[in-house]
């Protein structure tokens, strides 16, 4: 149970909120690089905490995000013209460059000076891993961009997503954290995901569906170990991170390739979920690519044109009844990621969380709870918050057995380490 005071704190990410001001710490994934395909192409709207900005690609390559409106008589940069590096509003053509700078005013006389008065709010925008980031912090502390594995590898390799998710981001990423429901809500569904019919991994999680879990906390947030019984001399062992501020990580499943997500906010009511499936030695397959496409695994099939999933909260999530009887999905949901996607937004748009019953199986979600509101008490110190590090960010989830008696972390050291070695590979 949360008391109201600490929900309040963790799910409003507003700018000026506590909350808001640590995520704004951190470089936040804003685009895929292929909505902005190439220089002077339509601008896209973009919601991020709240702030309703607008993000170009303007003649030389390089990437705005800026306030959607412009500050002449607030209309919508969505309707203007991006030409000749700048963004020109259809009102007046006021313009203005990926850095904010007015650089045009032609509703003015030529005489006048007024332009150099004249900025638009902007934030800096970075490209890594088919994703365009950005920071919306203080330009005093920004940090340098993350290091994640899967940002690293050649395109080939990766295959990226996002959707639309109907409930604070906070809702999702417990739900990333939680290993225990994975017996459960996934047990019908979790073999689609591209497993070897050779792994034992759905045998084993099907065997044991109330892991014991252990937590440890890192310089990036968390460290978590599911712990279910395999026989008589080992444990098998689900280890996950939780990255501050907003990713987790997804233990791999035999040979199928390596998962991860980013739940990042919109608005208190509304977040971006972002999906990653890699593989580290290999490119995907064709198999693989559309297995991921089809919506079968952690990736959502979406409404044409739209960030939008087809199976949605207005529709049911497209249950159904029969495929739930035969066990094929336990939710009636078709993919793993959308029965997540279902049950979190099934909880309202912010969840209460003083009306929660905790049991065992939630202390990795309370120790998350945790470290995130000691970020926000760190950051008014002036403390230095997790996961600023970009080499922080070089680590593996990890599936294995491990013998009884042995610490997890020490047994899976080196399954959980990106070594420089491995970080050169990629």
């Amino acid at each position: 149970m949360l008391s109201y005071q600490d929900n309040k704190t963790l799910t409003q990410t507003g700018a000026g909120t506590p909350m808001g001001e640590v995520l704004r710490r951190y470089w936040i994934p804003a685009l895929m690089t292929e909505e902005l395909p190439y220089p002077d192409c339509p601008q896209v709207r973009v919601k991020l905490l709240g702030e309703e900005l607008i993000a170009f690609r303007d003649t030389s390559g390089r990437v705005g995000l800026v306030d959607e409106y412009c500050p002449h008589r607030r209309v919508s940069l969505f309707y203007g013209r991006n030409e000749e590096c700048g963004i020109r509003c259809a009102y007046h053509g006021w313009k203005f460059d990926v850095e904010g700078n007015c650089v045009d005013l032609p509703s003015e006389p030529a005489e006048s000076n007024f332009k150099n008065k004249i900025r638009i709010k902007s934030y800096p925008c970075e490209e890594r891993g088919g994703i365009i980031w950005t920071y919306m912090g203080d330009p005093a502390y920004k940090p340098e961009l993350p290091e994640q594995e899967w940002m690293m590898v050649p395109d080939s390799q990766r295959y990226i997503s996002k959707k639309i998710e109907e409930c604070n981001y906070f809702q999702g990423l417990e739900g990333g954290i939680d290993s225990s429901h994975v017996s459960i809500l996934h047990s019908g569904s979790v073999g689609n995901l591209g497993v070897s019919k050779q792994s034992s991994s759905t045998t084993l999680l099907a065997k044991d569906t109330a892991p014991r879990f252990e937590v440890m906390e890192t310089d990036y947030g968390l460290l978590i170990g599911a712990r279910r019984d395999a026989d008589e001399d080992n444990y098998y062992w689900r280890i996950t991170q939780f990255i501050m501020p907003w990713y987790t990580m997804i233990p791999p499943f035999g040979g199928a390739p390596r998962g991860g997500h980013a739940w990042v906010p919109i608005d208190d009511e509304n977040c971006w979920v972002w999906s990653w499936s890699w593989t580290p030695g290999r490119d995907l397959t064709e198999e693989e690519v559309e297995q991921m496409k089809s919506g079968v695994g952690i990736h959502a099939k979406l409404i044409p044109g739209t960030f939008r999933t087809v199976a949605n909260k207005e529709n049911d999530f497209l249950i159904d009844r029969d495929m739930q009887k035969r066990r094929e999905s336990f939710a009636g949901i078709f993919g793993v990621g959308m029965e997540d996607h279902a049950v979190q937004v099934s909880a309202g748009p912010i969840a209460d969380r003083s009306l929660e019953r905790l049991g065992t199986s939630d202390t990795a979600i309370i120790k998350a709870r945790r470290c995130l509101l000691d970020a926000v008490r760190s950051h008014e110190k002036g403390e230095i918050l997790p996961a600023l590090d970009a080499e922080s960010h070089r680590v593996r989830a990890a599936s294995v057995l491990l013998p009884k008696g042995l610490p997890f972390h020490e047994g899976a050291q080196d399954a959980l380490k990106l070594t420089e070695k491995d970080f050169e590979a990629v």
